[in-house]
């Protein structure tokens, strides 16, 4: 038998389920818990978030702190090569003013010496021509009394000591020392590294024998980084020898020397 209630068309539970559905769009949109105990757990975890979030806060200030003190031991770090690296400069600029120093003194000392052999060689010229102006006013007499003499050998010998004396004067006028224009060069070889054998490297660079060359004293410059370079000084004629043959013999050597530079050019 069918139930009467099925053909009654009232809802009377409506509200219930509009109540409900109420519900369960404020839970879904947030604004509600679903019940005390849920409400409870959410308030839980709220407070186990709260002290995740501290404990993570303690963790980012001494992670903070650690940071900061490495830094701080690695700027000292950098301090120290940079007072290192100043050190290092400091004695490279002392080694160039001394080398400096020494060169100036010795193209000094090479200016009182060309000075000395000028007044030597300028002095024996004006020696010899003193017989000369002697010689001459005799030999002009000589042939004007020539018809007065009565001994012919007087005249003979007298025209023969002035040839003499005339030779012995023009020999030492050919000898006269010629003034040959010199210049000092102060020239820096660098090598390639601080495996550079620079011992070898020096007696390469004086094989270089040049018509009017002179190699001079040696020595070897800290550069950086355990690197030396030779310093070696040359005397050239300025007609004979360029610096630009000069550095291309130098440079010939391409598996001890870098580089060549004239550090010094200086007239003598």
């Amino acid at each position: 038998m069918t139930h009467p209630l099925l053909f009654d068309g009232t809802w009377a539970q409506q509200w219930k389920y509009e109540s409900a559905e109420a519900f369960y769009q404020e839970v879904v949109s947030g604004n509600k818990a679903t019940t005390p105990t849920q409400t409870r757990d959410s308030n839980k975890a709220q407070g186990s978030n709260l002290k995740s979030e501290l404990a993570q806060a303690r963790q980012n200030i001494t992670k903070a702190l650690n940071e900061g003190s490495s830094q701080t031991g690695s700027g000292a770090a950098a301090d120290q090569q940079v007072l290192a690296r100043l050190k290092a400069l400091e004695t490279e600029n002392n080694n160039l003013k001394k080398a400096s120093q020494d060169l100036t003194a010795l193209v000094k000392k090479l200016e009182t010496r060309v000075v000395a052999l000028e007044k030597s060689g300028g002095s024996t010229p004006a020696a010899s021509s003193a017989p000369k102006t002697e010689t001459k006013p005799a030999a002009k007499d000589d042939d004007e009394d020539s018809d007065f003499d009565p001994f012919g050998d007087d005249s003979d010998s007298d025209d023969e000591e002035t040839k003499k004396r005339l030779a012995e004067y023009a020999a030492k006028k050919d000898k006269k020392p010629v003034l040959i224009a010199k210049s000092s060069l102060l020239i820096d070889v660098k090598p390639w590294d601080d495996e550079t054998d620079m011992a070898e490297l020096e007696r390469l660079v004086r094989t270089v024998t040049i018509d009017g060359l002179l190699w001079g004293a040696s020595k070897l410059v800290p550069v950086g980084y355990g690197i030396k370079k030779l310093q070696i000084n040359a005397v050239i004629e300025d007609d004979k020898v360029s610096t630009d043959a000069l550095e291309e013999a130098i440079t010939g050597f391409e598996d001890h020397v870098q580089s060549m530079d004239i550090a010094a050019f200086n007239k003598i």
